[in-house]
């Protein structure tokens, strides 16, 4: 009996799954796909996801679905997009702790990871894990520290469970908030991304990550959300790190359109899922629905579903209409 099992073979699921067994944790990866869980279990390397890190041999590989459902403890680390099916396949499983480690809002029902999870998994503690948290450092084992939040006091299990001298782990009892930050800065990192692909500087993106905080906040607010959590770790921690580092991948997209580049020319070079895509036109769906003004989502929904030029949405910001700094 696996007593954890990781639930996704992207790069934050492999590399959770590392910190985990390098603790001593008996830890179970599972991947979606028979074919790419059989390579893994062969080759010892998540090429597709998290190259240049070798997965201990001792860490159990799987696709099968019953052995997941063992578990104690599973770990959802799907795209937002795909969560809702790929929890699906695991409803008859007695976990005692839910971890979404899925960062977005679904299309449609506009519902948080979750919430999403709490359909399919009624009887067991459902906690939010997030906050700044590159893939590949997480694997390097740099110093790193997240958030874990949960409605009551079972986000110290999951604390506990998972923490290291590399990777600190803190709680709170703000799911929406901390679950709003993780979605939210994906869209603000693709504009800052826009900038870089604009040639803009220092200056352009230290505007978008602070106004864009403050819609976040915004809106995170509007929800229930407490307004000290887009202080934190999973707010202002996580936003700066998506709008700077160079291994974002939603920074990176919006800086290919930016330079010009089509979305499907982009999305058509990687693999990877760009969480902050699905999630624009959620937070722009949302925004209306909580008459929450949020000017940096907008302008990014138009550009990806309206096809308005770049330089156009920044002009379109900077000439909005006198404002306070700080208003609701």
């Amino acid at each position: 009996m696996a007593k954890v099992s990781v639930i996704g073979d992207g790069g934050w699921g492999t590399a959770l799954a590392l910190v985990l067994f390098n603790k001593g944790v008996d830890t179970l990866f599972w991947s979606v796909s028979p074919e790419y869980a059989e390579y893994l279990a062969k080759q010892r390397e998540n090429v597709k996801f998290l190259k240049g890190f070798k997965l201990p041999d001792n860490l159990k590989i799987t696709s099968d679905d019953k052995e997941v459902m063992r578990s104690e403890y599973a770990f959802f680390v799907i795209p937002c997009k795909y969560l809702r099916s790929v929890a699906e396949r695991f409803t008859s499983a007695d976990f005692k702790h839910v971890i979404s480690a899925t960062k977005g809002i679904e299309i449609g029902t506009l519902k948080r990871p979750s919430e999403v999870l709490d359909e399919f998994f009624p009887q067991s503690n459902v906690s939010v894990l997030s906050g700044p948290s590159i893939s590949g450092e997480v694997a390097k084992m740099l110093p790193t520290a997240v958030v874990v939040a949960s409605s009551d006091d079972s986000s110290r299990a999951v604390q506990d469970l998972i923490m290291t001298e590399k990777f600190r782990v803190y709680t709170t009892r703000d799911v929406i908030g901390v679950e709003m930050g993780g979605a939210l800065k994906n869209i603000i990192a693709i504009a800052a991304g826009v900038a870089d692909g604009l040639g803009y500087g220092t200056n352009t993106k230290s505007a978008i990550l602070t106004r864009g905080l403050a819609e976040i906040t915004r809106l995170g607010m509007a929800m229930g959300a407490e307004l000290s959590t887009f202080s934190g770790l999973s707010g202002l921690g996580d936003l700066a790190t998506t709008c700077i580092s160079p291994q974002s991948r939603n920074r990176g997209f919006g800086e290919q359109i930016g330079k010009g580049k089509s979305i499907n020319d982009v999305m058509g070079e990687t693999e990877m899922v760009v969480e902050g895509l699905s999630t624009c036109k959620s937070a722009y769906n949302l925004s209306q629905k909580f008459n929450v003004e949020m000017p940096i989502t907008s302008k990014i929904y138009e550009i990806i579903y309206e096809g308005k030029n770049p330089a156009d949405a920044v002009h379109e910001l900077m000439t909005r209409d006198p404002k306070k700094e700080f208003w609701k």
